[in-house]
């Protein structure tokens, strides 16, 4: 009987997707799940031991968006996030005006709530962006109307990267009384993300492009910002989200975000250094590439490239080495490009050849290395 062979472990570039569990956090969270499993609404002694927990994530977490700890609620998912944040404002504040603003290249976890919305009386703007995947604030000013109540524009775009204008759309929010939310699930621990310096009421936080677990997230609510919860039940989270909280993955966030701060500078670098490095080996062998948003700020670790004439999930099968993301589906009759490719006005051609390579704290120079030769190998043959 033969032995069976060792299977390469993937060169993982789709930190965008998902990022692994920092050991810190892991650290942080086993006390939580061997011996701190008390309710946090309990009094005693095991109860007050995971309140400590939770107040102390609130706290971390408030420290990477410089804010306050109460202004930080707990949720289940970034997508629960989104929904408590524009839901939740509208619901609390039906007078505010039905008509919204967002762009092209939301999540879905915004442009669905966008469009479940529409059915129930809203009326939804959906601005266009560049030919490098940017929202113009001028687009924001034309389409402000006295019935706007909400303005949603993520803070960067997690296909191609590209940060968005979100101090100027916050000053015209301001100027004109509507809400600003923006969904910062990609660019948390990648960039700074100061909620007063942004000028944003709500922003959007996820706990697993943040180096912890999935499903955790996390809802900044600025004071004085009024929001109907989505899950009724007891009075948790000051009433605004009810559900006994989920102390280890809390905990878990927490110690993402202080770490997040702690490195922001070096993981930064890093990170950047990294895709640049990718970025000029696959161009300068393949001149026909197209780098999508190459002209806008871009988070410093997202590369979407898009290779002519080949299709995204036909080039990803033949080097399983890599783990990374396509930008298109590709049928018989069509190329259903993504939503954000499609806004750009990426033609088919190039389109169909979309991938999303994006870097992390842990690539290394031999990897990034290693998916630029089976990249250009497996496009050369």
């Amino acid at each position: 009987m033969s032995a069976r062979k060792d299977v390469m472990k993937p060169i993982y570039l789709d930190y965008n997707a998902t990022t692994p569990i920092e050991k810190e956090v892991a650290e942080a969270m086993l006390p939580f799940l061997q011996e701190h499993f008390g309710n946090p609404s309990s009094s005693h002694a095991l109860g007050r031991r995971c309140k400590e927990g939770v107040d102390q994530a609130r706290r971390q977490v408030a420290a990477l968006l410089n804010c306050q700890p109460e202004e930080i609620v707990f949720t289940g998912t970034g997508s629960e996030a989104n929904n408590l944040a524009i839901k939740g404002f509208l619901d609390a504040n039906p007078g505010a005006g039905k008509h919204i603003i967002t762009s092209a290249i939301e999540h879905p976890a915004v442009s669905d709530v966008c469009d479940h919305l529409s059915g129930k009386g809203y009326e939804i703007s959906v601005l266009p962006v560049s030919a490098d995947g940017v929202v113009n604030p001028a687009d924001i000013q034309r389409a402000i109307r006295s019935d706007t109540s909400l303005i949603s524009i993520m803070h960067a775009n997690n296909e191609v990267g590209t940060i968005q204008p979100i101090q100027e759309i916050a000053r015209l929010a301001k100027s004109h009384g509507i809400v600003f939310h923006t969904d910062a699930a990609q660019s948390l621990g990648k960039i700074k993300a100061d909620v007063n310096e942004l000028g944003v009421d709500l922003l959007t936080i996820v706990g697993h492009k943040l180096y912890t677990h999935k499903g955790i997230g996390a809802l900044f609510i600025r004071e004085g910002i009024t929001i109907g919860r989505q899950i009724h039940g007891a009075g948790h989270e000051r009433g605004r989200r009810a559900g006994t909280e989920n102390v280890l993955q809390i905990v878990g966030l927490g110690k993402a975000c202080e770490i997040a701060i702690r490195d922001l500078d070096k993981n930064e670098a890093h990170m950047r250094s990294m895709r640049d490095r990718l970025e000029v080996q696959l161009t300068q062998a393949l001149p026909d590439a197209l780098v999508n948003g190459l002209h806008a700020p871009r988070l410093p670790n997202t590369l979407s490239i898009s290779f002519p004439g080949i299709e995204a999930q036909s080039l990803l099968a033949r080097i399983p080495e890599i783990a990374a993301s396509t930008g298109a589906a590709c049928h018989s009759d069509r190329v259903d490009l993504s939503a954000t490719l499609a806004a750009m006005q990426i033609d088919a051609h190039h389109g169909m050849g979309t991938i999303r390579l994006s870097t992390g704290r842990f690539t290394t120079i031999e990897e990034i290395d290693l998916a630029a030769e089976k990249i250009i190998e497996a496009l050369k043959h």
